[in-house]
């Protein structure tokens, strides 16, 4: 889980790094005027995204109206798909010099690695493609929180060498809080860029804090010190749908922007599988298929998990969800029914489309397959269903039984929905 900037430096001051002076963090223009500040200050959008900068979100302004005018764009701007909606002000310092500190987990290998780097401010990623040299990786074998007096002095000295400004002591100050804090919030990511250097030392400008969702349970009282009640992604916030779906209960991701344009050449599918690796597998067929077949037409929209024996109720809502989404054309569904059944599925989902139906609500085409526990149930009750009801039902292919693999149901589901589109598939 990712904080917010201003979340992140309120824990690093906590552990003894220091930040510049936060004047106030505000939700909308007007509420700038009520902050007392020393000029010039720093405005910055609280999105939980990089490239803010290139994306016009960090402002400075030296006098009163050029303040406003700027906090005024900032909260008209959407960054990467999210609008800005919280905007923080802060003194600027007086910089002498920048550099990068960070903390992370090399994910091949679940080792420790800190790292730094005198090119600060600027993207990494691209300093450690680019010009590697200019990057100092050090694996951490210890489970301690503490790093080596000799570790943490040599990052300080390498760090130093390009940063005549610099104090090797308190650069060293730095480099060990930043690892102690990292280990202490059970942190994925804990990174300073820039760490500026100034008359008055280091100050960290800038901070990430990415907390390992699987800790969570370990760092309530720190959730608690920022007033975090609502679990977030590791870059950004819910979105509208992810916040439905855990409302009712199950897990959701959106894999696509919320402000797409759609190209009108493709489809946009909704999934909705009976479990977290049928969830996986799905988004991976759908892309297969749309790659090899569709000439890369077909895109998936989400992620969903069902988890272990769902209720009709709310079987019915994930269905409703994508339905009420417009960016979906068309569902593709799997059950296989293990813990769960499929009878309370084909329940769940005829529920759906019949009240979408009576409430004259938008019907997409859901194809899928449906095999395993309860099935006879489940098989006798569709059955039933597409009499009692056939225009509800119009919309509804549903293999029952083993007849076609799942893969085919996908192939065949996608290509009518094309078709339907007036797309040659």
């Amino acid at each position: 889980m990712r904080l917010y900037e201003h979340e992140a430096k309120k824990v690093f001051v906590s552990k003894g790094i220091k930040v510049p002076a936060l004047y106030g963090v505000i939700h909308k223009p007007e509420e700038f005027g009520s902050l007392d500040v020393k000029y010039p200050v720093m405005l910055k959008s609280m999105v939980l995204v990089g490239g803010r900068g290139k994306a016009g979100g960090i402002k400075r302004a030296k006098a009163p109206e050029e303040a406003k005018a700027a906090v005024t764009e900032l909260f008209s701007l959407s960054i990467k798909g999210y609008p800005v909606e919280t905007v923080a002000v802060e003194a600027m310092a007086e910089e002498k010099g920048a550099c990068y500190v960070g903390a992370t987990m090399e994910p091949a290998t679940y080792t420790n690695v800190m790292m730094v780097s005198a090119s600060g401010g600027v993207d990494i990623e691209e300093v450690s493609r680019t010009r590697p040299e200019a990057i100092m990786k050090v694996p951490i074998t210890s489970n301690s929180s503490e790093l080596p007096v000799e570790t943490v002095r040599k990052l300080a000295e390498f760090l130093a060498k390009d940063l005549p400004d610099a104090d090797v002591d308190q650069l060293a100050d730095v480099v060990a809080k930043v690892y102690a804090l990292y280990q202490d919030v059970d942190a994925k990511v804990c990174e300073i860029n820039p760490l500026l250097i100034t008359p008055d030392g280091p100050l960290a400008v800038d901070a990430k804090l990415v907390i390992d969702d699987n800790a969570l349970y370990r760092q309530k009282a720190l959730l608690d010190q920022l007033g975090i009640g609502t679990v977030r992604h590791d870059v950004a916030e819910p979105t509208a749908n992810e916040r439905r779906a855990r409302d009712a209960g199950f897990p959701y991701v959106d894999l696509l922007t919320v402000d797409l344009e759609k190209d009108p050449e493709k489809i946009y599918v909704g999934i909705v599988p009976g479990g977290a690796g049928y969830g996986i597998f799905s988004i991976d067929e759908v892309v297969n298929v749309s790659k090899r077949y569709l000439d890369d037409r077909a895109v998936p929209v989400n992620f969903m998990d069902s988890g272990g024996g769902p209720s009709q109720k709310k079987v019915a809502e994930m269905f409703h969800l994508l339905m009420d989404d417009p960016r979906v054309d068309v569902v593709i569904t799997s059950r296989f029914g293990g813990i769960s059944s499929c009878d309370v599925f084909i329940r769940g989902l005829v529920l759906a489309l019949r009240d979408r139906h009576r409430d004259n609500k938008r019907l997409l085409p859901v194809y899928g397959r449906m095999v395993g526990t309860d099935l006879p149930a489940a098989r006798t009750f569709l059955e039933k269903a597409i009499i009692e009801t056939p225009d509800e039902l119009r919309e509804l292919h549903l293999v029952v039984g083993n007849e076609r693999i799942m893969a085919d149901v996908i192939r065949f589901g996608l290509k009518e929905a094309l078709e339907a589109k007036g797309v040659r598939a």
